[in-house]
């Protein structure tokens, strides 16, 4: 079963097993002492005890807070790739489209179906403008 402690249990465990040491002859049957005392499983206090000791500087390894920002940046960076997965998706592809004005659909990159789109634009405004101007002037006699 996984229980959880507190910060002020895991103080006072290693307290009780810093004051243990001196009349037990050697450290695991203090830390099976003060398990038993505080009804614990050794092997949670003896973790405890390392994580202590190497946080403390007085064994190499990583410390908590060195663990803790290893796990953030790891984070940081499978998102940045996830990231950087969509953009590069995104990007220009083998037929070299652009998202650009001069494509205006997919598969249209020629110049000159862009001038045909364009010649066809600037028909229509005139015609619209031709019959605009045509209703807005006043009939003659017929």
């Amino acid at each position: 079963m996984n229980r959880k402690y507190s910060p002020e249990m895991r103080e006072r465990a290693l307290r009780m097993l810093a004051e243990a040491r001196p009349s037990h002859p050697n450290m695991m049957s203090a830390v099976r002492h003060v398990a038993g005392l505080l009804g614990m499983s050794p092997e949670t206090l003896r973790l405890w005890q390392r994580r202590y000791e190497v946080d403390a500087g007085v064994k190499p390894g990583l410390t908590t807070d060195a663990a803790a920002r290893i796990k953030e940046l790891e984070k940081e960076v499978s998102e940045l790739r996830k990231a950087n997965e969509i953009l590069k998706a995104a990007r220009v592809n083998s037929t070299r489209q652009r998202n650009s004005a001069w494509s205006l659909s997919a598969g249209v990159s020629k110049s000159s179906v862009f001038r045909g789109l364009e010649f066809r634009r600037a028909a229509t405004a005139s015609r619209s403008a031709w019959v605009r101007s045509f209703m807005l002037k006043p009939l003659g006699k017929y």
